[in-house]
């Protein structure tokens, strides 16, 4: 008898795993937008952070770039994140096919205030990201976070071994670092950020940073990203979008 029900649990799991993988929603990307949200980003450059992702998003490169796959569609989630206490979900897990839709994705994200907490983990930022991949409904051909944000990991755990564990789950990290600092408060610049990035955020098959040296010219960076991404070709980074 209790073979019989050993056996029978191993069929149920078996029949449940077909089921959810049968009933996933195929795209060519599952893309989690990873945004710094913390104090060091004061209101007018998280302003310009949002207006940054949505022209881009807006751009007709970027739905170039989502139809030129098989499926012709990708699914995007877009999270803030600060300390290593403090992620959300502003716009849940979507798919981004048409104009119509992106406009829809964004019109959520704007929806919803903007909130800044204290200190900055990004491998908080990391570890979140990657659950949110499980039995999100998707069944991506790759798995991307796409991770900005202006200083250094400086709590939790290094940013290193969240990256190594995310990387270990098949999920490829791209890193956006704002170099500007942030004169409001009196913070220059950090040195050495662009390489943190290169060297403890990013990892996974062709992984890349593309570095904004502000806010202001931050839709430029992240359109060179999006499409980077999204079709897997090279950024072109010398023309400001129009």
């Amino acid at each position: 008898m209790r073979r019989a029900l050993l056996g029978l649990t191993v069929l149920l799991a078996v029949f449940a795993g077909l089921r959810d993988s049968a009933f996933a929603v195929p795209v060519d990307l599952e893309l989690v937008l990873a945004v710094d949200v913390s104090y060091s980003v004061d209101a007018d450059e998280a302003r310009l952070q949002r207006e940054g992702y949505f022209a881009a998003l807006r751009h007709p490169r970027v739905l170039q770039a989502v139809s030129s796959g098989p499926h012709r569609a990708i699914a995007v989630t877009y999270v803030e994140w600060a300390g290593s206490f403090y992620q959300r979900v502003v716009a849940d897990w979507t798919v981004l096919r048409d104009a119509a839709s992106i406009e829809s994705f964004i019109a959520r994200i704007a929806a919803v205030p903007q909130q800044p907490a204290s200190r900055t983990s990004i491998s908080g930022a990391i570890d979140f990201s990657a659950r949110l991949f499980d039995d999100n409904g998707y069944e991506g051909t790759r798995l991307v976070i796409d991770v900005s944000g202006d200083g250094r990991n400086n709590h939790g755990r290094p940013a290193r071994d969240a990256r190594d564990a995310a990387v270990a789950k098949g999920i490829t990290i791209n890193g956006l670092p704002i170099l500007s600092g942030n004169e409001n408060f009196g913070r220059p610049a950090e040195d050495g950020l662009e390489e943190h990035y290169r060297e403890e955020v990013i990892g996974g098959p062709g992984a890349f940073v593309i570095p904004a040296e502000s806010f202001a010219n931050f839709t430029s960076a992240i359109l060179s990203k999006l499409v980077r991404e999204i079709a897997g070709t090279l950024p072109q980074l010398a023309s400001p979008v129009p």
